[in-house]
């Protein structure tokens, strides 16, 4: 059986905001400090990226900070995304470039796994896009605030041209779309399977903390506030962990994240 060769998280950045964004009903007035990840798989096949993080653009230029993350009308403020988080210089440490991505798989849409498409687009990367259907339609509808249009655009404001899919899927052998709705109208996790040990199921923003995962509470945003579904979502996750044996990850749970291998190490 063919299986995916290695895993790097990767951070890019870093975000502070109430608990309450990540646990529906519980944690408020609780900060915490949460990481933003992506994860390039490299495979038999060629190099996939889960997630690219924020636009870099948006945090440090001071008219487009003020647009997209004035705390008066975006609760979560702007996280914190230094150079050495951008994905050109993870890449760079690992002797790649944007170029060498052949697929970019987007869980969701929101600015803060969506936005990096903008810079690495610039950079040259033609990695073709993989997104749900009802992500896009959702996205489209307007009414999911975290979306930030122009993150669906290049810097000459044309669309970014993304492959639209259906339900669940194989991306190559070893790497596995998972459907969990709940946060997003479309959202996907990863079933990734690696040469030793046990398989990697990335929840993405379908469980924020390992306390999503083990008390099986919906995260605190969720599309057109359907908690059943998320819930559900959480539960076919675990259920799926116990039939492959695999270790599930959640997305923004700092602690989790200080356990895994330090960049450049990889998981394999």
């Amino acid at each position: 059986m063919t299986r995916a060769l290695r895993l790097w998280p990767l951070l890019t950045a870093t975000h502070r905001y109430d608990k309450s964004i990540s646990t529906l009903n519980r944690g408020r007035g609780e900060p915490i400090e949460a990481p933003i990840l992506a994860y390039l798989i490299e495979t038999p096949n060629g190099r996939i990226l889960y997630d690219v993080g924020c636009d870099h653009a948006k945090i440090h230029t001071p008219a487009l900070r003020q647009r997209y993350y004035d705390p008066a009308t975006f609760e979560m403020g702007a996280p914190d995304m230094r150079d050495e988080h951008r994905l050109p210089h993870h890449l760079a440490r690992l002797g790649l470039t944007p170029q060498d991505v052949d697929v970019i798989f987007i869980g969701h849409l929101h600015f803060d796994h969506a936005g990096g498409l903008k810079e690495l687009r610039r950079c040259g990367c033609g990695a073709e896009i993989h997104l749900q259907r009802d992500e896009w339609n959702a996205a489209c509808s307007g009414q999911d605030s975290a979306v930030f249009d122009d993150d669906l655009l290049d810097d000459e404001a044309r669309a970014i041209p993304f492959s639209l899919k259906e339900g669940e899927y194989t991306v190559t052998p070893g790497v596995h779309a998972i459907a969990t709705p709940g946060h997003t109208a479309g959202h996907m996790s990863m079933l990734i399977e690696l040469p030793q040990g046990q398989p990697v199921l990335l929840a993405g923003d379908a469980a924020d903390l390992q306390e999503n995962i083990d008390d099986e509470v919906a995260p605190g945003t969720l599309w057109q506030g359907n908690e059943q579904q998320a819930v559900q979502s959480i539960r076919k996750l675990k259920a799926l962990t116990r039939e492959t044996g695999a270790r599930l990850w959640p997305n923004h749970d700092m602690a989790f994240f200080r356990r895994l291998p330090t960049f450049p190490n990889a998981v394999i």
